[in-house]
């Protein structure tokens, strides 16, 4: 029955072990043609419920491209700019024209980020803070895409098992999702996610810009070809 068990056991993990696979490096040719020094971030489109969203995912956005190397112009001129031209919703912004872009700001590159998922949800025996957020990163002067992807992150990746049975786990849900909910966890997710989807650290990440130390050196995906 102990051998039987552990059999079963090891084969789960394997099953999973081969479901988790590393996604495919980008490709970074247009990127590094390009080479951007400075970077405009437009306020995000939220597709979520939550009206927070944008500005808790604003608030940690910066960090990562900053760190990665770049300019990125202060957050609060770019809003000051659109409202004086009367663009207040993040849809329009996005319409405006990548050479207009260029003309208003004098920056190299647009990041453009839509948030497809944000807040606390409770599921019967589990409840989660998910932030998701994808991004695409375009050429001002070209509208070339430099780069592109998707990121996300829960507050159940670091959440120990409750070992109180059912109940117990009913309990733990509801708790969770009252203290995730009144504290306000998704600025911490959010901020795990803008990491994962825009450090130069990372696999598939922004290349090293040019106030990095690293600058010019190869992506974190191209390293692992």
């Amino acid at each position: 029955m102990r051998q039987t068990t552990l059999t079963l056991l090891l084969l789960a993990l394997t099953l999973i072990t081969g479901c988790v696979s590393t996604p495919e490096g980008h490709d970074y040719s247009a990127f590094r043609t390009a080479d951007p020094h400075s970077i405009i971030v437009l306020p995000p489109i939220n597709n979520t419920p939550e009206v927070i969203a944008p500005y808790s995912l604003m608030s940690q956005i910066y960090h990562p491209i900053a760190e990665s190397g770049y300019y990125v112009f202060p957050a609060a001129v770019v809003e000051q700019t659109f409202k004086n031209n009367g663009l207040t919703v993040a849809s329009d912004t996005h319409a405006v024209p990548v050479t207009k872009l260029h003309e208003i700001f004098g920056a190299d590159a647009a990041l453009y980020i839509t948030i497809e998922e944000y807040g606390t949800s409770y599921v019967v025996v589990s409840s989660e803070t998910v932030v998701t957020a994808s991004a695409t990163l375009v050429d001002l002067k070209s509208g070339t895409v430099l780069w592109q992807d998707k990121a996300s992150a829960s507050s159940a990746e670091t959440r120990g098992n409750n070992g109180g049975g059912l109940v117990g786990m009913l309990v733990e849900a509801a708790l969770n999702q009252v203290l995730e909910s009144v504290t306000d966890r998704g600025f911490d997710i959010a901020a795990i996610t803008s990491s994962r989807l825009l450090s130069s650290d990372i696999h598939n990440g922004l290349l090293h810009g040019p106030r990095s130390p690293k600058y010019g050196q190869p992506a974190v995906s191209e390293k692992t070809k």
